[in-house]
């Protein structure tokens, strides 16, 4: 099995890194961030330097204003070859709904209400928690949709609850399935699997 140290921005986007290396027999080592993307900018150079010679997966979200391309470009200009950054247009959620039949039976929504074109949502984590507040499921709503006068944007048990969706291999997301529908989870998965390739190559 190959091994990726990994940095990213939350408890979320580790359980969907995980997912989505099991899908080629791969696995986490060492997991960094989980402070937000700037704390990930911020030493991706050194992650980079790191990837000369050990692989590495990196994911970040993009931003509204924020071009996936540039992004690339601009932070990692020169990739080592065993880096693998990619960038959740524009949130992770987006992947998640990108499994449309899956993530309406978590929510115990219609399938209906979840949207087709995923990657265009401008606000994935907003959309998803419109989508829960209609649940016909109590403790759905209880876990994922914030409380009235919070003052936050999301329920107590938010990322909880999503990371239980990832990670159920028997009911829960579907990576393959997404991809067909969202095209930045179909290039993430592309760059983990040429990523793989590079690393058997060099028979590290």
């Amino acid at each position: 099995m190959i091994h990726f140290n990994v940095a990213v921005e939350g408890m979320l986007d580790e359980a969907v890194v995980c997912r989505l290396l099991s899908l080629i027999n791969a696995a986490p080592d060492n997991i960094y961030g989980k402070k937000g993307k700037g704390f990930i900018l911020k030493r991706i150079t050194g992650y980079n330097n790191s990837a000369k010679n050990y692989p590495w997966m990196v994911l970040i979200d993009l931003d509204e204003s924020e071009c996936a391309p540039l992004i690339l470009k601009d932070y990692l200009p020169d990739p080592a070859p065993f880096m693998c950054l990619s960038i959740a247009v524009r949130e992770v959620e987006s992947w998640l709904m990108a499994d449309r039949e899956r993530i309406a039976k978590f929510l115990s929504v219609s399938q209906s209400i979840i949207p087709h074109d995923c990657d265009s949502i401008e606000n994935p984590k907003e959309k998803l928690v419109d989508i829960a507040r209609k649940s016909r499921r109590a403790d759905i709503r209880e876990d994922i949709v914030p409380r009235k006068g919070s003052g936050i944007k999301i329920g107590p048990a938010y990322t909880s609850r999503l990371v239980e969706f990832v990670l159920d291999e028997t009911n829960g997301w579907r990576p393959e399935s997404a991809a067909r529908s969202s095209p930045s989870l179909n290039r993430c998965i592309e760059r983990i699997v040429g990523t793989v390739n590079k690393i058997r190559t060099a028979k590290l």
